[in-house]
């Protein structure tokens, strides 16, 4: 993206809200909410709040940014589908942001980013190092792969190697990413690398009846 343009980010993928406004390689508004439920109600409303601090408004902007995993299943739809339609009545691009790009932004490689993915499991991805693409891993896999080197990130500590903290709110360091990245993104979509936990219901299906 051209460096005097100007770009909204925002990720709803995990236990928050967040949104950070970035002109002419500066963020100039930047805001983060921790908040367990109620994203999908809040997220619009803090956008305008954001915008509105810096005096902008919705046709300042030249491109979207949003977080699109992995994390929370249903923050994640709740985020990448607001980027959508906004780019759709926009006419601007939005450009879809990883967690481990964003938790990489600003930090010395080589560099391990390991997410808590739960159950035991890590999400990693390697700067410099090991995978290049993200998996999901147990603790021992992603300590042989990371050798001692320094990570970070939610599983950062399990790895034994040091662990630095992100340079940037998630935010921030999206909108950073995303102006970063060269024109002609694909839309953005949810970045998941495992099935959701939902199962299908125990209740017994309904009874049709004929017709009399």
């Amino acid at each position: 993206m051209p460096p005097d343009q100007t770009l909204l980010a925002f990720d709803t993928s995990a236990a928050h809200c967040a949104a950070a406004l970035l002109s002419r390689g500066q963020i100039i508004a930047s805001v983060t909410e921790p908040m367990a439920k109620g994203q999908a109600e809040r997220l619009m409303p803090l956008l305008e709040e954001v915008l509105k601090s810096a005096g902008a408004g919705w046709r300042d902007l030249d491109a979207l940014a949003v977080g699109v995993g992995p994390g929370n299943f249903t923050g994640i739809r709740i985020a990448v589908s607001a980027a959508r339609g906004l780019a759709l009545g926009l006419g601007r691009p939005a450009i879809g942001v990883t967690q481990f790009e964003a938790l990489a932004h600003g930090l010395p490689r080589p560099l391990i980013v390991a997410e808590d993915a739960r159950r035991g499991m890590i999400y990693l991805q390697g700067f410099g190092i090991g995978p290049s693409g993200a998996a999901l891993m147990t603790d021992a896999e992603a300590q042989q792969i990371a050798g001692g080197a320094a990570a970070t990130g939610s599983a950062a500590e399990r790895l034994g190697g040091p662990v630095l903290l992100p340079g940037l709110p998630v935010a921030e360091a999206m909108a950073h990413v995303a102006a970063a990245k060269p024109q002609g993104q694909p839309r953005p979509a949810p970045f998941y690398l495992r099935a959701a936990d939902a199962t299908p219901s125990s209740d017994p299906p309904p009874v049709i009846l004929d017709a009399p």
